[in-house]
């Protein structure tokens, strides 16, 4: 199965940088340590103990969500998805290729991603949408998740005032994991459809399950594509390849070595395609919440192409030489409409005149690239030729891979978040203090 992109690591080693890149000797020795992870990851597909890696070759569960997916279609105008990090960014990330600011795909509701509490914007969702025309997913695996909690009773109590308290169940999904919790009781408490959240894939790697490819599927995305990409890429694990043939585990070995001998202790991801901002994000919290423990980890940083080469470009070129860069360019030299010669006819247009939009994008990404290597600025570049529900998915794995490989690489459990319980705990300590205000 060939890869849906090419990655070039060579401009974060020394040989192209010289004592600002990574040391070529030290790079093979970190890659060589990659290996056990490799063997980790191919027993815990063989005995099924990491489901996520399971989820790129299944489709039975594709097909139940079939005809979840074709009602939300058919009855809602709007669907709004209520969840918050993990539940909700791996679904924003795979629904921007269908969505965009200028609206949805044509037959597909228009959905909204509602991962924040913030009072105004849940008021002016809950004021501006027709709600009898308005459907909702409820995302949270554990059930219990404060923010989507409030987000969910204020919804169904704005719905059951629209439609009345018995039609107001039909408006609802929930997706959680099985067993008791407070999600599913309330949700079966008021006969809404529950779906299972597999209880042994955390939010932030389940992007390919459900959580991501309900939202997907109800936008019109082939879902079935997205998987397919990211089986691509883990395939060559399975398959036992050697680390320097595994994409992930030589960007792992690239950005650890960098870490831990060139003290490179941010990691910049830019992109230059607008449907991949929310990718930005959501590698920002799938990188800094798996690696940050033990005073281990790099600093992830989203960014996107020309907007930030016009806000950022400065610190990163004349800055502290203390950032790695991920820049992810697409082949669009051509595409878009071009400028009409008869409006560029000033001597100062003539570098413009008849060269298209696409031309602009693929001349300001290289250029960029080609800047912050001159600038000995540890820079990894990912060449996609088109960006679709294959490619997005081989990204997704792509750095779903990486970040567990970098994980072992700094000897810390990809798969915890301990640090982010003792907020939760405080919170609910404020909201009891506010007595229910």
């Amino acid at each position: 199965m060939s890869m849906s992109y090419v990655q070039i690591t060579s401009s974060c080693l020394s040989a192209v940088l010289g004592t600002h890149g990574l040391d070529s000797g030290q790079f093979e020795t970190t890659l060589k340590k990659t290996e056990p992870a490799l063997q980790i990851l191919r027993a815990q597909y063989a005995d099924g103990s990491l489901p996520l890696l399971r989820l790129a070759e299944r489709t039975d569960d594709i097909d139940a969500l079939v005809p979840v997916a074709s009602r939300y279609r058919e009855l809602f105008d709007d669907v709004v998805i209520l969840g918050t990090g993990g539940s909700s960014l791996g679904g924003q990330t795979l629904c921007r290729l269908s969505e965009s600011e200028f609206g949805p795909r044509d037959g597909a509701p228009r959905l909204h991603f509602f991962d924040n509490v913030d009072p105004h914007s849940m008021s002016t969702m809950l004021d501006q949408l027709a709600l009898d025309r308005t459907g909702f997913l409820v995302i949270s695996k554990s059930g219990s998740t404060a923010e989507t909690m409030t987000q969910f009773l204020v919804s169904l109590k704005a719905v059951q005032n629209t439609v009345g308290p018995d039609k107001a169940a039909d408006h609802f999904t929930a997706i959680t994991e099985p067993g008791e919790n407070l999600l599913r009781r309330i949700a079966k408490s008021h006969g809404m459809a529950v779906l299972d959240h597999d209880p042994n894939i955390g939010g932030r790697y389940s992007a390919l399950s459900l959580v991501g490819l309900l939202p997907a599927m109800i936008s019109g995305l082939d879902v079935g594509a997205v998987r397919a990409g990211a089986m691509g890429v883990l395939q060559p694990v399975l398959d036992g390849e050697k680390a320097e043939n595994i994409e992930a585990a030589v960007g792992a070995s690239i950005s650890v070595g960098l870490a831990s001998e060139n003290n490179i202790l941010s990691t910049v991801m830019m992109p230059y395609v607008d449907r991949l901002a929310d990718f930005s994000l959501w590698f920002r919290q799938l990188w800094a919440e798996s690696l940050g423990k033990d005073s281990k980890g790099t600093t992830p940083v989203n960014a996107l192409g020309i907007v930030d080469q016009h806000s950022q470009l400065q610190l990163y070129l004349d800055g502290p030489r203390d950032k790695m860069f991920t820049i992810i360019m697409l082949s669009c030299a051509g595409e878009g409409p071009s400028v009409d010669p008869a409006l560029a006819e000033d001597d100062d247009l003539a570098y413009l005149s008849g060269k298209s939009v696409g031309a602009l994008m693929d001349a300001e990404q290289r250029a960029t690239a080609e800047t912050l290597i001159r600038n000995n600025r540890t820079t990894r570049i990912i060449q996609i030729d088109t960006l679709d529900e294959t490619v997005m998915g081989a990204l997704m794995m792509h750095f779903m891979l990486e970040t567990i490989i970098a994980a072992h690489l700094f000897g810390v459990d990809p798969f915890d978040q301990p640090a982010v319980e003792e907020g939760k705990i405080l919170t609910r300590k404020y909201l009891a203090g506010e007595g229910g205000r």
